[in-house]
């Protein structure tokens, strides 16, 4: 295996944690993994990846090196697609990241539309309520929903979400129904880690304290508690659409309705100009735009609201 292919396996290994995994990413044998990764280490002369019977991890030389690599692969493919001319054709691999549920429910179609337009093009949608680090995961577009935290990455404003209190009427038949937000308090309340702070909610003009009897760390495991009849939780409006048509869970102190949530992609700047990130912004754009969701579950598009 030549250098720049050594170089694009070390690149994968360190990105899966696994030689496995990335042979398999790669569609490769893991032996075949293993000696490219060996071979670079040998013309370097430094151990890049320290391996165990159970695990893979960078050393400090192989973390910098990383960098190093993932630069240069980025700038290489960018060259040759240029010299294609591949300014509007799509092909290779997108890695595309995404919260569950709304993976799921809103990026799923428009990863699904985009292939069907391009047969040359494949996906790898992760769809897992934590934020995947986008550099070392490689990955090309990741949707966030919520605030920002300061960062290198662009990122591009593609609409906006509701949130909601909810219980179901089988909780709300042994406990009184809150009509303020001080109510809260005396209330078994259920908190999800990913939505942000879990000792506080905010609503529209003031934040409260709460104690939650259960948090947990993905939307679904918080709606089924809820359902269940537990307690009172507080979700994002698309999540809970289906529930709450179902009559499964009840929307609570809507007069307070807490603020939007803003829905971004964010990707790295050496992935602006690159065919398949502009597409997939196009589509998802197109897709919010045209009202694909209605109801209690709504997503606004960013600038029409």
């Amino acid at each position: 295996m030549d250098h720049l292919e050594a170089m694009r396996m070390f690149v994968a290994v360190a990105r899966s944690g696994s030689f496995a995994e990335a042979a398999r990413r790669t569609r490769l044998s893991p032996s075949v993994a293993t000696r490219a990764v060996a071979q670079l280490e040998d013309r370097l002369g430094v151990e890049l990846l320290s391996r165990t019977t159970r695990s893979v991890r960078l050393t400090e030389l192989g973390a910098a090196h990383l960098d190093r690599c993932i630069r240069i692969i980025e700038e290489l493919d960018d060259a040759e697609r240029a010299l294609r001319g591949d300014t509007g054709e799509l092909r290779g691999e997108m890695v595309v990241a995404a919260p569950v549920v709304f993976g799921r429910l809103h990026v799923l179609p428009i990863v699904v539309a985009m292939m069907r337009q391009h047969a040359a093009l494949s996906v790898r949608l992760m769809l897992s309520d934590r934020n995947a680090r986008v550099a070392e995961e490689g990955v090309d577009v990741a949707v966030r929903i919520g605030p920002l935290a300061d960062s290198s990455l662009i990122a591009v404003r593609l609409g906006s979400v509701g949130q909601v209190v909810v219980a179901s009427p089988h909780y709300l038949a042994t406990h009184p129904v809150p009509e303020r937000l001080a109510d809260l308090k005396n209330h078994s309340l259920i908190v999800f880690e990913g939505l942000g702070q879990t000792n506080e909610w905010r609503f529209r003009d003031e934040a409260v304290r709460i104690r939650p009897r259960l948090s947990v760390t993905t939307a679904d495991c918080a709606i089924a508690a809820a359902e269940t009849g537990l307690g009172i939780t507080r979700t994002l409006s698309y999540q809970v659409d289906e529930a709450q048509r179902a009559g499964r869970l009840v929307p609570l102190l809507e007069e307070f309705a807490p603020p939007q949530v803003p829905v971004s992609a964010l990707y790295q700047p050496s992935r602006r100009t690159t065919a398949n990130v502009a597409a997939f912004l196009a589509e998802a754009r197109t897709y919010f735009a045209a009202g694909a969701v209605s109801g209690t579950g709504e997503v606004h598009a960013a600038g029409l609201r």
